[in-house]
């Protein structure tokens, strides 16, 4: 019993952390999400400041013949209305007369509809060239150019002064804010360190090690005393033929399986070495592990921008009563965790199907709305189950470079299983493959590659025939 009430104490404290930590993390966000709503808002008040200043510098423009398509346009609209008045007056004319439009008729009426139009139309645009020389008289538009000018720099300068203001406010308080919760995230890890500290030590620049796993589904043994280590920052691949125990290698990492026995050790974000297998499924994701499916698990039926959003849901910290009452803390996360989205569909170049519905964009898009979502949680360590598969070379070569983007700019691990050997080999930093679940080799893609037992394992035995 007193085991038990040490375990859900640590575990209250543990998560009381994990609630600060993230709420750190939303206010150092929060701060360039404000920045971002001030700026736009800046920039909504300088075109609605300028608005009329503009439309008086494209009047006086216009008076002075500087837009000789928008005296065109006049024109025509006013021959449109004159040939449509002439029509129903000839037509009025014939039936006060009663006699009957025969094709003769029509076009002679016609004839001499567009003789009337082409005086009309003459005259109309002399008319208006006098009225805009009239008009014209005593107009300076270079003077009035450089006032306007003048005027749009001095309003932009003294709206953009009045926001730089407002920017520094709040940078201010969001800052004063983070280093109080800094100072109490501290207090927090010093208890932490004293209830948290780990029975094993992972080598020097290990994320994760996986240690003699196995995985029996009754008699099937799917993963036998499978052991590697996996580097800080590398892309590290996991291959084998169909049925070798990949997937279910990943979901013993992801304790979507519970292993039969082994061990699996992971230094999460906050520097610790923790045992994967005692944590549940759905904290795995806090600890900073995500993955992908081979088959694409987005949800159809909403927009490419929501998939982000509900890939996002363990990273609101406000409570049941403030999301029942939709508090102003809830509507400050939705704001940030929607700039968190958006930044990350500008970074997968997903940015034009926002708002579009997911069902229905081809293959090659959801493949990447798919990976989209592993980065709402700012991971640690991406786990990619075959993440090319049913694309073709063009989209397999973009997908290549796309995973070392991803590496290099979050700084994160990536473990990846794949049947795409051109793929595995051009990005991987270390390989290891396995066969019926146990290790055949691990080593540099050249080293598996020239390794005999691998190429017996996808190519299988030539049977020396006899003499």
């Amino acid at each position: 019993m007193a085991a038990k009430l040490k375990t859900l104490k640590a575990d209250f404290h543990l998560a009381r952390y994990r609630n600060l930590v993230g709420r750190i993390a939303l206010y150092k966000d929060a701060a360039a999400a404000k920045d971002y709503l001030l700026e736009e808002k800046c920039q909504t008040e300088i075109a609605k400041a300028t608005q009329n200043k503009k439309l008086k510098l494209e009047a006086l423009r216009f008076q002075t013949l500087q837009d000789p398509k928008a005296f065109d346009y006049i024109v025509e609209r006013k021959v449109e209305a004159k040939k449509e008045e002439l029509r129903k007056a000839y037509k009025l004319e014939n039936t006060k007369k009663k006699v009957q439009m025969s094709e003769e008729l029509f076009k002679a009426i016609e004839e001499e509809i567009a003789k009337d139009l082409a005086s009309y139309k003459e005259a109309l645009q002399k008319e208006i060239q006098a009225q805009i020389v009239k008009d014209a008289t005593g107009v300076d538009l270079d003077k009035a150019e450089a006032e306007y000018q003048q005027n749009v720099t001095t309003e932009t300068e003294k709206i953009k002064a009045k926001y730089a203001i407002l920017k520094e406010k709040f940078a201010k308080r969001y800052a004063q804010r983070i280093e109080k919760m800094e100072a109490k995230r501290k207090q927090k890890e010093s208890r932490l360190n004293l209830e948290e500290q780990s029975e094993y030590h992972l080598d020097e620049g290990i994320v994760l090690e996986v240690k003699d796993l196995c995985m029996f589904f009754g008699g099937v043994r799917a993963v036998e005393d499978l052991s590697f280590k996996v580097k800080k920052g590398e892309i590290f691949g996991l291959i084998g033929p169909n049925g070798a125990g990949k997937t279910t290698v990943f979901n013993c990492i992801t304790q979507f399986y519970k292993p039969t026995r082994g061990e699996i050790y992971f230094e999460n974000k906050r520097g610790k070495v923790i045992d994967l297998n005692s944590k549940v499924v759905h904290d795995v994701i806090l600890e900073g592990i995500v993955r992908t499916f081979q088959n694409i698990e987005v949800v159809k039926e909403v927009s490419v921008l929501d998939n982000l959003l509900i890939a996002a849901h363990r990273q609101y910290h406000t409570n049941i009563f403030e999301h029942m009452f939709h508090s102003s803390k809830l509507a400050a996360e939705e704001i940030i965790i929607r700039q968190r989205a958006l930044k990350v569909l500008n970074f997968m170049g997903l940015l034009p199907y926002a708002n579009w519905y997911a069902m229905g964009l081809p293959y090659g898009v959801l493949k990447k709305i798919e990976i989209a979502r592993t980065l709402m949680s700012d991971p640690q360590l991406i786990i990619l189950d075959e993440p090319a598969a049913g694309l073709n070379d063009s989209e397999t070569e973009e997908l290549a470079k796309l995973i070392r983007k991803i590496q290099e700019t979050y700084k994160c691990t990536i473990l990846l299983v794949e049947h795409d050997m051109g793929l595995v080999m051009e990005i991987c930093d270390t390989v290891c493959a396995i066969s019926f679940g146990k290790k055949l080799a691990i080593g540099t893609p050249t080293e598996i590659q020239a390794n005999v037992d691998v190429q017996t394992a996808y190519l299988g035995v030539q049977e020396e025939e006899g003499e």
